[in-house]
């Protein structure tokens, strides 16, 4: 894609402006003059909120990433920004950027989890998640076309090693460990051979760590079970103590177990709450609806105080500053640290307080989660729906349901608790699609909650079977 000889501020396509960021198919509803029209009106918005916007950028390893970076770094040059050029890395180095360089804002052209087709932008104002109506508002600046041309000026900063010399500040794994690591052939690819080179006591296997931006291997997207079969395969058969997977652009943790195991986040966060529960008293612990009851409960064991909120890691970053919480996470894998770390989600750093903790216990990753109780659930499912009947079919069954004597918690959708267990419906903020998740305590009662799904379903006029 070569960048075109003109760029102009042009409206977006509605489809493009989602919750928690922008994002679309290349040559569809995202192009040059996007990324342009973005650099124009987030750099006007800075510098209005803030009067100075000294703005650090970043893009990830997609073959469409460097022309977007470009056009995006050319807009807000023409608002007037100092920009920062950091490269190509992971987002979570472009967060860093926004701390090292004590810059005002960042800006990550990124397609995150997506298929290689996607792009999009993720951006953080005066280090406060910029999403919801701040995105919106982007188009209201070209309606009220007050987008005055500035000249500002772009320099280049390498921050790589900065950025590991952060990662790897007070990580000490005490005893030999044993690392299968799948970069998914995303942007970590950029620094993880210089943290693992750096990391004492490990053995480390890497697989798809070349950056390639067409995923030749699999889909990067580690909550996906089939993305995660490659690396269950190398921690079997290498013998591995622990398997740890990124998404695209490093953001999500996937782990796997040393008997080949998938450990949900729900899961691994309460090895994470644990450590947490020993440096502070009653920790506010923040977790999105769709994760499990036993984590709530398992996590006021330890002397937590769990927190549900709703889905996305805007919203939960955000949520964590209003109550000072120094842990939060949601079942993508997205996990954020505020105690020694910035508060946003970087899935190297949660990797390594991972590894910190197992070196720390004498009993292996599959022991210290089978302590905790059994449950039988489904996956995340999505199904698609019609986008203008997403939220309505939510509210219907809302209404029908709030008749029976359940428990309903609709902070996000609405999640429904009965003696069988629990199950949540949630319409999706970003795409045309339904979520659902179920979970008992017994087989039988997983088989009653999906019976419950299915039935208010059809009486919305939505036909979905479940396999389980």
């Amino acid at each position: 894609m070569a960048l075109v000889n003109k760029l102009k501020i042009e409206n977006f396509d509605k489809e493009v402006l989602r919750e928690y960021d922008i994002r679309g198919i290349v040559g569809d509803n995202i192009n040059e003059n996007t990324a342009y029209t973005i650099g124009r009106t987030f750099g006007y918005t800075v510098l209005n909120r803030l009067k100075s916007n000294i703005i650090a950028t970043g893009y990830d390893g997609r073959l469409t990433s460097p022309d977007l970076h470009q056009a995006l770094c050319k807009g807000l040059k023409d608002s007037g920004a100092k920009v920062i050029n950091i490269g190509m890395g992971p987002t979570p180095m472009t967060y860093f950027a926004h701390y090292h360089l004590k810059a005002d804002a960042v800006v990550m052209v990124t397609g995150s989890h997506n298929p290689s087709e996607y792009n999009g932008f993720k951006m953080v104002l005066n280090k406060h998640s910029f999403y919801a109506h701040d995105i919106l508002s982007l188009q209201k600046l070209i309606d009220q076309k007050e987008l005055e041309s500035m000249e500002g000026e772009i320099i280049h900063k390498d921050i790589k090693e900065n950025y590991v010399d952060r990662l790897l500040k007070n990580i000490n794994l005490n005893k030999k460990i044993k690392i299968a690591w799948d970069v998914g052939n995303g942007a970590m690819g950029a620094v993880i051979k210089e943290v693992i080179k750096n990391l004492n006591n490990s053995e480390n296997i890497l697989i798809n760590d070349k950056v390639d931006g067409n995923f030749p291997n699999h889909h990067p997207d580690p909550t996906v079970p089939k993305n995660m079969e490659q690396l269950i395969s190398i921690v079997k058969e290498k013998n591995c103590d622990v398997g740890l997977a990124f998404d695209g652009d490093g953001d999500r943790l996937g782990v796997v177990d040393n008997l080949g195991t998938l450990i949900w986040a729900d899961q691994y966060m309460l090895l994470l709450c644990s450590e947490i529960a020993n440096l502070y008293k009653n920790p506010k612990i923040i977790m999105d609806v769709k994760c499990s009851k036993v984590f709530f409960d398992e996590a006021k064991k330890l002397g937590c105080d769990p927190i549900m909120s709703k889905t996305g890691h805007s919203p939960i970053k955000e949520k964590m500053k209003e109550l000072e919480s120094p842990l939060s996470g949601e079942m993508s894998g997205h996990v954020c640290y505020a105690d020694d770390f910035f508060g946003y989600d970087d899935a190297m750093y949660v990797a390594l307080r991972l590894l910190r903790i197992l070196c720390s216990q004498e009993n292996s990753l599959s022991e210290l989660i089978n302590v905790y109780p059994k449950t039988f659930s489904t996956p995340e499912t999505r199904f698609d729906v019609d986008e203008t009947k997403k939220f309505l079919i939510i509210d219907e069954i809302k209404q029908r349901i709030q008749k029976s004597e359940v428990k309903i918690i609709d902070i996000d959708g609405i999640r429904v608790e009965n003696d069988e267990g629990w199950f949540l419906m949630r319409a999706s903020n970003t795409q045309n699609q339904l979520t659902c998740r179920a979970e008992s305590t017994t087989q039988q009662g997983l088989k009653s909650l999906i019976g419950i799904i299915e039935n208010q379903l059809s009486l919305s006029g939505v036909n979905y079977k479940f396999t389980i």
